[in-house]
């Protein structure tokens, strides 16, 4: 027989699943509306710190050290602190703090200490002479006790000592830091990898589009000029050869109605393949090329160039048509006075530069035009930096790798 306390038990149970669930509920929403802010926090100036870092590391050691973390998501706060929290760089910026604070010490902890201590004992007379009897009497333990100034100045020597080592050895110590920097908050070559095949697929993309559309263009010019034009002289050739026993004046006129046509369909033809390689490109190079559009520009423009020889044809066209690009959004949207273009090619690496003394205000996202010179150069590597505050001046800096 069942005892009472057994029989209200679940008096006292079910109350308690209640409390129970409460509690868990109450544990869960404070979780959520403490811990999770408090992580997301923590990782910003985490990020934050790291990237102070990666930029001292790279003024240190003269190149760029890149943020390797990979692109948040969009969506609910949830996924996104999940796809951080999945980031390998994540925790390797953890990882880096607690090896930091060990290589710190070493480096730019023990630079300090140098430091500190060469001056410290280079004033040690002083401080012996302004402190009290029981303060600096004893420099390196009971086993050395000083008893007047006199004897203090003997360790004055370890002063310039310690200050010659502390600068021999402050900019290898840091140079050490920063490398330790870089290998822990710079990208791994996984992830270098894996951005590089990323680059290639966009641009790759980005060239097939850009490609399909300069041949549906070609293929509009051709159906659109030229071909009508062809059309229109079979047709005149044809009913000129109907009119040629009856009426000879009549098939004069029709005949110099196809001469014109046929100039008009050469002048089309040679815009059309001027658009697509410039013969004067083939023939005069870059240099050439370049003074030639400039002489044509609305706007006074000058060209400096400095090319110790022709480039290959594929870098001397993309070239030519990223720079033709550039003059043609100053020509219409900058209201520029003037126009400077330099050209130079050192490093293995060609460099271009377009500005303009216009309005200003330029940028990547603002329109097509700068679009389509930053995909031009992706397809070779190339990279193309605005520089246009509102007011002017405008730069335009494009770069191609030309080994």
């Amino acid at each position: 027989m069942k005892s009472d306390s057994a029989r209200l038990s679940p008096l006292v149970v079910a109350p308690g699943a209640v409390l129970g669930f409460v509690l868990a509920t109450v544990w869960i929403t404070s979780v959520s509306i403490v811990a999770i802010p408090l992580a997301l926090l923590a990782t910003v100036l985490v990020r934050w710190y790291a990237d102070l870092h990666r930029q001292w590391a790279a003024d240190r050691l003269g190149e760029p050290v890149d943020r390797p973390y990979r692109p948040t998501p969009q969506g609910w706060w949830g996924v996104r602190l999940w796809a951080i929290v999945c980031d390998p760089a994540t925790w390797r910026d953890w990882a880096w703090l607690l090896v930091n604070a060990v290589t710190a010490w070493f480096t730019a902890g023990l630079s300090l200490f140098l430091l500190v201590a060469g001056v410290f004992y280079l004033i040690y007379p002083l401080l012996f002479l302004l402190t009290p009897p029981e303060v600096f009497r004893t420099p390196f333990g009971d086993g050395l006790v000083l008893h007047s100034v006199e004897q203090s100045f003997a360790l004055v020597p370890l002063g310039p000592v310690l200050l010659v080592l502390w600068y021999a050895t402050a900019a290898r110590l840091a140079d050490v830091n920063a490398r330790v920097i870089r290998a822990l908050l710079g990208p791994t070559e996984q992830a270098r990898l894996r951005a590089r095949v990323e680059q290639l697929a966009a641009s790759r993309a980005e060239t097939v589009d850009s490609r399909d559309g300069e041949l549906r263009r070609i293929e509009r010019d051709l159906h659109d000029g030229a071909q009508a034009r062809l059309v229109s002289l079979g047709m005149s050739l044809g009913l000129a050869e109907q009119l040629l026993p009856h009426d000879p004046a009549a098939v004069q006129g029709l005949l110099a109605e196809a001469r014109e046509s046929t100039a008009g369909a050469l002048a089309e033809l040679r815009d059309l393949v001027r658009g697509i390689h410039p013969p004067v490109l083939a023939d005069r190079g870059l240099d050439g090329a370049l003074q030639a559009l400039a002489l044509v520009n609305p706007i006074p423009t000058t060209v400096t160039t400095r090319l110790p020889h022709r480039l290959p044809p594929p870098v001397e066209s993309a070239a030519y048509f990223a720079v033709a690009e550039a003059l043609s959004n100053a020509i219409k949207h900058a209201e520029a006075h003037k126009i400077k273009i330099i050209v130079a090619y050192a490093a293995e690496e060609l460099t271009m530069l377009v500005s303009d003394d216009g309005r200003g205000g330029a940028a990547l996202d603002a329109g097509t035009g700068l679009r389509g010179i930053a995909r031009r150069l992706a397809a070779f590597d190339g990279t193309l930096a605005v520089d246009s505050p509102p007011g002017g001046p405008t730069e335009i800096r494009m770069a191609l790798p030309c080994a």
